[in-house]
């Protein structure tokens, strides 16, 4: 009879290799996950944003994805006000009507999900696009975890730089210069990991600006592997189709 070994005695037989350069990270992001991760997610997003006076605003965002690269959102209702991202195209709609389409790489997209279907040296490549170093890799602790940094050396919080779980291979924290002059920081974090359908799920986000948090996002009502009509993220379509 043949018996399965446990995984932490496999890995103990069999340890990982020695991950040294940003292209063997990506390699290995995707060959964990590419043959188990789920290729469509829905959820339900309360973003509260918080303004400058110290209000907040809060709205209902219903998000649908397909992978890799499409990604719907509806904001508050279905229909009228949201985003497209599609075909490395970003689609704004305001009250029913299409009122801008640009190219655009949305680097959460990319590195949080995509990354696990498009081959290793497309995904490079939009990296690079994205203005991201690729030949700075080292380590670091994220959240008492270790963790891959690209992008930045040590003590840089400012340069396009991501953040990669080193054991679980999955994207935490992205960080990158923001405002008109470029002198500002934005940092997004991916928080409380979750499994989900052969994959992960985040269920939190964070957005900060100068260390300051600036909008929140909690997700509700996840669900993979679900059904999705193509006609979802065809902006001819925006104020007829609908996943819920």
């Amino acid at each position: 009879m043949i018996r399965t070994l446990p995984a932490a005695l496999v890995l103990l037989l069999n340890p990982p290799a020695e991950i040294k350069t940003s292209d063997e990270l990506i390699h290995a992001v995707r060959d964990r996950y590419a043959s188990g991760w789920y290729s469509t997610l829905t959820f339900v997003q309360r973003t509260t944003q918080l303004q400058q006076d110290g209000t907040s605003r809060v709205s209902t965002w219903y998000e649908a994805m397909s992978l890799p690269g499409a990604l719907r959102i509806d904001i508050d209702s279905m229909g009228i006000n949201g985003i497209i991202f599609a075909r490395d195209t970003q689609y704004v709609f305001r009250e029913g009507n299409l009122v801008q389409a640009r190219r655009y790489t949305h680097p959460l997209l990319l590195l949080g999900f995509d990354v696990y279907f498009l081959p290793v040296q497309e995904t490079l490549a939009r990296l690079k696009e994205l203005n991201f170093d690729l030949t700075i890799l080292r380590e670091d602790t994220w959240q008492g975890r270790p963790a891959y940094v690209v992008g930045a050396k040590r003590d840089d919080l400012h340069s396009p730089q991501f953040w990669i779980d080193k054991e679980r291979l999955y994207f935490v924290r992205l960080l990158r210069p923001a405002g008109q002059d470029s002198s500002q920081t934005q940092e997004i974090q991916f928080n409380r990991y979750e499994r989900l359908a052969g994959g992960w799920v985040s269920p939190e986000v964070i957005v900060k600006l100068n260390g300051k948090v600036v909008m929140t996002e909690e997700y509700t009502e996840i669900e993979a592997g679900v059904r999705l009509d193509p006609q979802l993220f065809d902006p001819q379509h925006w104020r007829t189709a609908r996943w819920r």
